[in-house]
C-alpha cells in the first residue's frame, strides 16, 4: 500500500471518507479530516489507504462483493484487528507505513509519539455522548408515537375516563349496590387459579370490579365512536339555504360540537371519519348524460343513451356487485385504485405531467441572503414535520365548521420518495430521517439537521448551506445531469435503477437521497416579480418551478424545495401520495412561521448562533459509466422537449376579489368557473368538457372527485351574454348556472360524484377481462379545460391586515391535454385572485397569455352585469 502525505481536504477520496464513515468508530468527522491531514502517521491513515489500495482495484464493488485474489496480484500484507490497535513499534504494518510514507521533500516521516490517551478518551466520551443524544431522540419519538395511539384509541373520550368510570363502578359496590347485574360474579368465578390462591375474596372482588369497568370503558368508547361516525355522515347540512338551517342540522351542530370538545390529535377522527359510499349505478348514468348534454349534438347524445342503457342493463349490474364487495372491506373503495392506476403506472415523465408547484409570497422576499433563506425555510419545514409526528396539528376542518377532514395523506408527507418499476412504480417511505439532501451546481451534499438529539437552529442550518455554496469542488463525472433519470420515462429509469444503483457507491448515494427528509435545490438563477418586465418573469418563476433545468430537481421525491440565489423560494411536489391541499397547507406554515415566527437578523442572516464543530455536509460520491451517462442524455432530451413545450402564464387579478363578488351573493368558486366557462367560449369559440378537482376527505382516505362544471345551465348563461340578451335575462341565468355549479360540487364532495364511480368500474373490468365500449369511451374522452382552486387553510397564520403585502401566489400544474389549458387559481383576502394558465406551444390554438386575457375580460364583464342588479341579491347562498 502506497502512502503518501495528504495536503488538503480537497485530496481526499470521498467514497473512502463514506467507507470509513460506515465503520461506525469515526463518529468526530471533523477529527477525522484532522488526523488524515496531519504530518503525523496514525491508525485512520492506515486505514485509510487500505480502503484507498482496495477502492482502486475494485472500484464498483462493495465489502462482501469483493472477487477472490489472483495469483498475478501484486503481494499484500495482512492486516489484523490487533495490528490496527495495538500501538507498539513492532507493529509489521506500522513499520512498512513508516518505510513508505514520505514528507513532500521525499524524506522518511519520523515515527509518531505514542498517542495521547486524554484525547483518545475525550473523543470517546464525545462519541458516546452523541449516540446516546440520538438514542434518547429515538426513545422519545416511541414514547411518543404509544401515547398517542392510546389517546387516538379512546377519542372522543380520554384515557383518564377510564379512572371515572373504575371510581364509579367500585363506589356503587361500596353501597352494596351491584351495577353489573351479577357480571363481577361471573368475571370472579372465571379468575385463574392462581390469582385464588394469591389473593383474598375481598381481593377477588375488586380485580374483578376493574375488570369489569374495563370492559365497560371500552363499550362506551366504541358507542361514542360509532355515535360520532353517525353525527359526520349526515351531509344534509350542505345542501340547505343560508339563513334556512332546519331544526335537524341545528341538533346535529350541537351534538357534534358536544362530540369534539376535546381537543383532538392530527388522526384522532381517522376511525370516526364514514366510508365513501358507492352511489347507485342508474344515478351515477343519468348525472353523466346530463354533464355531457352541452357538448354533443342530438344524435350523438342519442348514441351515448343507447351505451349508458345497455351498459346498465347488461355489464353494469355485475361490476357493480364486485364493487360493493370491495366498498365492505376496504377502507376506501377508490383511493388505492386510484394512486395505483392513474399515476404510479403512469410511464411517461412525470415532471410537468403530475408533478405542480407553489410559489413564494408575491410582493416580499423576506432576505436576499440564498443561504439564509434556506435556513429558515429548512428549519420550518422540519418544525412542521415535528408537530405532524406528534400529531399536534389541529385536523384540517371544513371552512367555518368543526366537520373535520381526513388527515391520512399527511402521514407520507416527509421521508418519503417515488421509486420507478418495470410496471408500476412503489412509494417508499420511512418513519424518519435526520438529514436531506442538497443540489448545487451539479453536485449533491448530505446536510444533517439533528445534532446529539437536538434540530440544527436556523443559524447553524445557514452555516451549513454556506459552506456548500462555498465549496468549489467539481461534480463527479455524469453527477450534474444525473436528476434527469426522474424527470424522463420511469421505464428506462427503472431499468437504470435496477443494473447501476443496486450496489457500490451509487447504491449509498440513492439511498441517502430518497431517505432524507426532503431534497432541497439551490439555485443560481434569480426569480420573481422584478424587473422592467414584471410579468414576463412571473411566468419564467413557474416555469421554473415546474420543471428547472429538467435535471436539477429530483422529481421522485415527496416534495422539493428550491432556493433561488436573490432568496426566493418555492415547492415542486410529486402528486401520487397527496393532493394539492395538504401541500398547500404545509406550504402556508412554512412561509408563514420563516416570515413571522423565525424572522432574520437587519442584515437578512438568520437568527441564533452556532456551534462550531459541527460536520461538515457530506459529499455525495457517483460512479457513472458511459452506459448509464447515455441513459441520462437520453432522459434528459425527453425532459426538456417537455419543458420547452410548456407555455405558462401567471398573473394576479386585482381589480375585485371574494369580498366584492360575495356582496354580489353569489360563491365566488361558482363565479370564477363560470368566467372561466365564458373565456374558454370567447378563445376557442365553444365548450369543451370541464374537470375541476373537488376534494372527498369527508370519507375516510377520501382524496378528489371531479365536478364537470361545464353545464347546460352554465353553457345557456355564456351563450345568452354573448347573444346580447337583456341583462335581467342574463343575471337570471347566472344565478341558475350558479346555483347548478354549487350543486354539482356538494354531491361530488358527499360522495355522488361521477367520474370516480366510473374509473372504478372500469378498473373492475379490466380484473374480469370484460370489454365495455361505454366506459372505454368515457374513460378516454379529454378534459381540455383542467381547473383547480388552492384554498387557504390557515388564515390565522397571515396577518394581511397589517402586512397585506404578505399575500402567496399560489401554485399550479402544466396541461392535462395536449390541446387544452390547466387552471389553477387561489382567492388571497377580500381583494385578490391569483391565477396559473398552462398551455402547450405545439398546440396552435392554445395560448396562454391570450386566454389570461379572455378570463380577466370575463371577470369584469360578469362583475358589471351582477353590480347592476338593482335587488343585489339571490336565492341561496354565497358559500
Amino acid at each position: 500500500v502506497c502512502v503518501k502525505r495528504i495536503l488538503s481536504l480537497t485530496d481526499l477520496d470521498p467514497d473512502v471518507l463514506e467507507s470509513m464513515y460506515s465503520l461506525g468508530c469515526f463518529r468526530d468527522r471533523v477529527k477525522l479530516t484532522q488526523d488524515l491531514t496531519t504530518e503525523e502517521e496514525n491508525q485512520e491513515k492506515m486505514i485509510y489507504y487500505l480502503l484507498l489500495d482496495r477502492k482502486e482495484r475494485y472500484p464498483s464493488c462493495e465489502d462482501e462483493d469483493l472477487p477472490p485474489r489472483n495469483d498475478l496480484d501484486p503481494p499484500r500484507k495482512r492486516v489484523d484487528s490487533p495490528m490496527l490497535t495495538r500501538h507498539s513499534r513492532c507493529c509489521p504494518v506500522r513499520k512498512s507505513l513508516e518505510v513508505l510514507s514520505v514528507t513532500d521533500q521525499g524524506s522518511p516521516t519520523p515515527p509518531r509519539r505514542a498517542l495521547d490517551t486524554n484525547a483518545h478518551s475525550q473523543r470517546s466520551r464525545s462519541a458516546l455522548n452523541q449516540i446516546y443524544l440520538s438514542g434518547v431522540r429515538s426513545w422519545k419519538k416511541r414514547v411518543s408515537r404509544m401515547k398517542n395511539r392510546v389517546i387516538k384509541g379512546v377519542y372522543p373520550a380520554s384515557p383518564s375516563s377510564w379512572l371515572f368510570v373504575a371510581i364509579a363502578i367500585l363506589a356503587t359496590m361500596y353501597m352494596q349496590s351491584d351495577p353489573s347485574m351479577g357480571l363481577i360474579s361471573k368475571i370472579q368465578q372465571h379468575l385463574p387459579l392462581s390469582l385464588h390462591m394469591s389473593l383474598s375474596a375481598q381481593g377477588q372482588t375488586m380485580l374483578s370490579a376493574l375488570v369489569f369497568s374495563t370492559l365497560l370503558w371500552l363499550s362506551l368508547i366504541l358507542t361514542l365512536r360509532l355515535c360520532l361516525k353517525l353525527l359526520l355522515s349526515y351531509h344534509r347540512w350542505m345542501f340547505e339555504l343560508h339563513g334556512k338551517v332546519s331544526n335537524t342540522t341545528k341538533v346535529w351542530v350541537s351534538l357534534l360540537r358536544l362530540f369534539s370538545r376535546r381537543k383532538p390529535l392530527l388522526y384522532s377522527y381517522q376511525t370516526s371519519l364514514p366510508h365513501l359510499p358507492v352511489p347507485a349505478i342508474k344515478d351515477t348514468l343519468s348525472r353523466y348524460l346530463e354533464s355531457v348534454r352541452p357538448l354533443l349534438t342530438d344524435q350523438e347524445l342519442k348514441r351515448m343513451t343507447d351505451l349508458a342503457n345497455d351498459f346498465e342493463s347488461t355489464l353494469g349490474n355485475r361490476l357493480q356487485r364486485y364493487l360493493k364487495l370491495k366498498a365492505l372491506w376496504a377502507t376506501n373503495y377508490v383511493s388505492d385504485w386510484w394512486e395505483e392506476y392513474i399515476y404510479l403506472r403512469g410511464r411517461g415523465p412525470i415532471m410537468v405531467n403530475s408533478n405542480y408547484y407553489g410559489m413564494d409570497f408575491l410582493y416580499v422576499t423576506p432576505t436576499t441572503v440564498q443561504a439564509a433563506r434556506a435556513g429558515n425555510t429548512i428549519t420550518a419545514l422540519l418544525l412542521y414535520r415535528r408537530k405532524v409526528n406528534k400529531e399536534e396539528l389541529t385536523p384540517s376542518r371544513v371552512p367555518g365548521t368543526d366537520i373535520p377532514l381526513c388527515a391520512a395523506q399527511c402521514e407520507r408527507m416527509f421521508n418519503t420518495t417515488r421509486t420507478p418499476g418495470a410496471e408500476t412504480d412503489v412509494l417508499q417511505h420511512w418513519l424518519d430521517s435526520d438529514f436531506v439532501v442538497v443540489y448545487h451546481r451539479g453536485r449533491y451534499f448530505r446536510l444533517w439537521v439533528y445534532r446529539g438529539g437536538r434540530l440544527l437552529s436556523p443559524r447553524e442550518l445557514e452555516h451549513q448551506i454556506q459552506s456548500i455554496l462555498d465549496d468549489p469542488s467539481p461534480p463527479f463525472p455524469g453527477e450534474e445531469k444525473l436528476g434527469a433519470l426522474t424527470a424522463g420515462d420511469r421505464c428506462p429509469w427503472a431499468q437504470m435503477r435496477k443494473q447501476f444503483f443496486s450496489s457500490g457507491v451509487n447504491r449509498r448515494s440513492l439511498d441517502a437521497i430518497e431517505r432524507a427528509a426532503f431534497f432541497v435545490t439551490l439555485d443560481d438563477e434569480e426569480q420573481g416579480m422584478k424587473g422592467d418586465d414584471p410579468a414576463g418573469n412571473l411566468d419564467r418563476y413557474a416555469k421554473s418551478l415546474l420543471h428547472g433545468k429538467c435535471y436539477d430537481r429530483w422529481f421522485d421525491k415527496s416534495f422539493s424545495i428550491v432556493i433561488y440565489k436573490n432568496g426566493k423560494n418555492g415547492l415542486n411536489a410529486e402528486h401520487s401520495w397527496a393532493d394539492a391541499p395538504t401541500v398547500a397547507h404545509l406550504w402556508e406554515y412554512t412561509l408563514a412561521t420563516d416570515a413571522f415566527h423565525l424572522g432574520y437578523t437587519q442584515d437578512g442572516h438568520c437568527k441564533g448562533e452556532v456551534e462550531r464543530s459541527l460536520p461538515p455536509p457530506q459529499r455525495l460520491a457517483w460512479d457513472i459509466p458511459p452506459e448509464l451517462q447515455a441513459q441520462v442524455c437520453r432522459s434528459l432530451a425527453v425532459a426538456q422537449a417537455l419543458a420547452a413545450d410548456v407555455d405558462c402564464h401567471v398573473f394576479p387579478f386585482r381589480e375585485f376579489g371574494k369580498g366584492q363578488i360575495k356582496k354580489c351573493r353569489v360563491s365566488p368558486d361558482a363565479f370564477i368557473q363560470i368566467s372561466l366557462q365564458l373565456a374558454h367560449y370567447r378563445d376557442r369559440g365553444g365548450f369543451c368538457l370541464t374537470y375541476e378537482a373537488s376534494m372527498t376527505r369527508l370519507f375516510r382516505e377520501g382524496r378528489t372527485e371531479t365536478v364537470r362544471s361545464c353545464s347546460s345551465e352554465s353553457c345557456t348563461f355564456v351563450k345568452a351574454l354573448e347573444g346580447r340578451e337583456t341583462e335581467e335575462d342574463c343575471r337570471r341565468l347566472f344565478r341558475r348556472a350558479a346555483e347548478k355549479h354549487q350543486n354539482l360540487y356538494r354531491m361530488a364532495m358527499t360522495g355522488a360524484g361521477i367520474d370516480r364511480h366510473l374509473f372504478c368500474l372500469y378498473v373492475v373490468s379490466k380484473y374480469l377481462g370484460v370489454d365495455s365500449p361505454f366506459l372505454r369511451e368515457v374513460l378516454s374522452e379529454p378534459w381540455r379545460l383542467s381547473t383547480s382552486q388552492t384554498p387557504i387553510q390557515q388564515m390565522e397564520l397571515f396577518d394581511l391586515k397589517n402586512h397585506p403585502d404578505f399575500v402567496s401566489l399560489g401554485g399550479g400544474f402544466g396541461p392535462v391535454a395536449d390541446d387544452g389549458y390547466g387552471v389553477s387559481y387561489i382567492i388571497v383576502g377580500e381583494d385578490m385572485i391569483n391565477f396559473h394558465v398552462s398551455s402547450k406551444y405545439s398546440c396552435s390554438e392554445t395560448d396562454s397569455r391570450r386566454f389570461g386575457v379572455q378570463l380577466r375580460k370575463a371577470l369584469q364583464d360578469i362583475m358589471a352585469l351582477l353590480s347592476g342588479d338593482p335587488k343585489g341579491s339571490s336565492k341561496g347562498s354565497a358559500q
